[in-house]
């Protein structure tokens, strides 16, 4: 199962995220929940770093976990690029089930 995290700052905005693990949904190189949560978030930090003037942290683990907050005060659009990334894994958790994606939420400061 991939475990999806969203950090909120105090005014419930999101500015974060970590992933880890797999799907499992099918074999490696063939599982179409791994590879879309993927995309999702390698766009999300490929817009942040071309298409915002706001400064991230991105870290990413051997085993693929990926790490991502925003460091600076985010503006509209780096918020849309959260929302648009939230919205997209929770219609994977929709489509597929939380057997393979599980998505909770947490508040946190950086």
């Amino acid at each position: 199962m991939i475990q999806a995290v969203f950090y909120r700052n105090p005014e419930g905005r999101l500015f974060g995220f970590s992933l880890k693990g797999h799907a499992g949904f099918e074999e490696a190189g063939k599982d179409v929940v791994c590879a879309a949560v993927s995309a999702l978030s390698i766009n999300t930090v490929n817009a942040a770093e071309n298409l915002t003037d706001a400064g991230f942290s991105c870290e990413q683990g051997d085993s693929g976990e990926l790490n991502f907050h925003f460091t600076d005060s985010m503006g509209d659009r780096e918020q849309l690029l959260m929302d648009a990334l939230e919205l997209g894994l929770t219609s994977i958790q929709e489509e597929y089930g939380k057997k393979y994606l599980s998505i909770h939420y947490t508040d946190k400061e950086v």
